[in-house]
């Protein structure tokens, strides 16, 4: 039981990280789209009076036109990218090969279903809400019934948007892990290996198409009817999605919740520009690329984010200074400064927040995670809808800051950073709490000039020399499994034992911190991780 329950929770976390993958294409959709809209549509560029150098049809309003459909093209898409970024997330080996199976089952599996549909007499004509009324349902569950179909690019299936990426995603990633290593006659050797794989797919596609043809009605019915839960909890429902995004974050699950919510039906649907678009985070940015949009939706569960991001941990960094002795505070500042520059000029907390969740989880737990649950309903009960959390995607709201509704932050973001200094400052104080520069172990974190140069070339060593990282697990025999987010390295180990203790990745590799739970182990390095897992990964294969 206890193994099933670690390779169950193995599992959601390589799931989680693998996520991460397609969303990649959902920032730089924003960018596009932030960058593209204004330029591209005329009342914008008349409201900015540049009508005179973006005149109608010119070359350079071509280009904005082209930049901005290509945005909303990953929007277009989505489903497909899911499924060939989990494919490729979750493939043990040979990832490219089990990208393409991802491809392949996502298409074959909707052909599966548009098959069964046609051999059932269900197409887009047959679903008019007047047929379905005709034929003894409500005008609501016609409404109902005919949301569940739609088409998976061009094949008319059922509308599983994301989901139905993420299906086919894990569905190809199973076929692929289980044949990728087939070993076939001499005559038939082509097909050996992830070819083998890739013919599975194919076979079961077949299965699976048939299986998801009976199931995702009620499926699909159950989830509009969550979604149509998480909406009426109003803003407790707010406060329970704030709270879980953090409190879920040292189990790198945090993803599972903010993702369902952000790119599918459970974070509601509207029709924008005379397209229906799904979850909070896509419908924004068709609103961000729709001229005729004035602003965005207010319960979006993101705008929360600018209060704990930009503010609270702000305050709290503030808060571990002031609490650090005279002696220490130069040190101390050295390590908090780039930490809140990380967070307010390209949206990354986890430096902040490891620093002090691995040393007071008290902070962590009890302040950080429930004032983050606030933030998202003070914000959502003002109306504050703003593009971006951070400087670097703040840009948009400058070309059309008609659409930003976010005069509430000008009290909202100076009251978190106070409420932020002065709980945690009283709780470090009235608790002792171990925070940077108030641990009894000085070598955690405060290092002296002298010391930082003495230990800097070993570290930096201890990150570019992948054999060090190899030989710190128990080497190359000890490692099962290896995975990455977009911050931590997830590791299965053989023997945990054989792995280095968690103080000695956090001073000899510059780790944010450790986590580990019977065999797996994740070390948080931040965003160079994905350079590093390249390397390692590499390393691996070749040896």
């Amino acid at each position: 039981m206890k193994e099933l329950k670690q390779k169950f929770t193995q599992g959601f976390q390589e799931l989680a990280g693998s996520m991460m993958i397609p969303v990649i294409l959902l920032v730089i959709a924003g960018i596009f789209i932030g960058i593209g809209s204004p330029f591209s549509n005329m009342e914008n560029i008349r409201a900015m009076r540049l009508e005179n150098i973006f005149t109608e049809g010119s070359f350079i309003v071509s280009v904005f036109t082209v930049i901005n459909n290509l945005g909303f093209m990953v929007m277009r898409y989505l489903p497909l990218f899911f499924a060939t970024g989990i494919a490729f997330g979750m493939s043990k080996k040979d990832k490219g090969w089990g990208a393409f199976s991802g491809v392949v089952m996502y298409l074959a599996m909707n052909t599966v279903i548009n098959t069964m549909l046609t051999l059932n007499h269900i197409s887009m004509d047959t679903l008019a809400v007047e047929n379905l009324i005709a034929q003894g349902m409500t005008t609501q569950e016609a409404q109902n019934y005919k949301a569940l179909f739609g088409f998976a690019i061009n094949i008319f299936s059922y509308d599983m948007s994301v989901f139905g990426g993420i299906i086919a995603g894990l569905s190809a990633a199973f076929v692929h892990n289980k044949y990728c290593d087939t070993v076939l006659p001499s005559a038939l050797a082509f097909f050996s290996g992830s070819r083998a794989a890739v013919f599975m797919t194919m076979i079961y596609a077949v299965g699976f198409g048939l299986i998801w043809y009976y199931i995702w009605p009620p499926f699909g019915s159950g989830l509009i009817s969550l979604g149509k839960f998480i909406t009426s909890a109003g803003l407790f429902g707010t406060f329970t999605f704030g709270f879980l995004d953090r409190a879920l974050l040292p189990f790198g699950l945090h993803h599972l919740i903010a993702f369902p919510i952000e790119y599918t039906k459970l974070g509601g649907s509207m029709e924008v520009g005379g397209v229906i678009y799904e979850g909070v985070s896509n419908i924004r940015l068709a609103q961000l690329g729709d001229p005729n949009s004035l602003g965005y939706i207010t319960r979006n569960f993101i705008s929360g984010r600018i209060l704990w991001q930009d503010a609270g941990l702000t305050g709290a960094c503030c808060a571990m200074y002031s609490c650090v002795s005279d002696k220490n505070k130069a040190v101390a500042k050295s390590i908090l400064i780039p930490a809140v520059a990380t967070a307010l000029l390209v949206g990354i907390t986890e430096p902040i927040e490891y620093t002090f969740l691995f040393v007071a989880p008290a902070l962590y737990y009890g302040i950080h995670a429930p004032l983050s649950g606030l933030a998202y309903v003070l914000t959502e009960f003002f109306n504050v809808s703003i593009m971006g959390e951070s400087l670097r995607n703040m840009f948009p709201n400058l070309l059309q800051p008609n659409k930003v509704h976010a005069m509430a932050l000008l009290w909202q973001l100076p009251l978190y950073f106070v409420l932020y200094f002065g709980i945690f400052k009283w709780a470090i104080i009235k608790f002792n709490l171990k925070t940077p520069g108030r641990s009894d172990n000085e070598d955690f974190t405060l290092l002296t000039k002298k010391d930082y140069q003495s230990l800097k070339s070993q570290r930096e060593v201890g990150v570019d020399n992948v054999m060090s990282i190899i030989d710190a697990l128990g080497g190359k025999a000890n490692i099962t499994s290896m995975t990455h987010c977009a911050t931590r390295l997830r590791l299965e180990l053989v023997d945990p034992v054989l792995a280095k203790e968690d103080e000695f990745w956090i001073q000899s590799f510059k780790a944010h911190g450790v986590l580990k739970k019977d065999k797996s182990m994740q070390i948080i390095f931040g965003p160079k991780v994905i350079t590093l897992y390249s390397q390692l990964e590499e390393y691996m294969e070749k040896k």
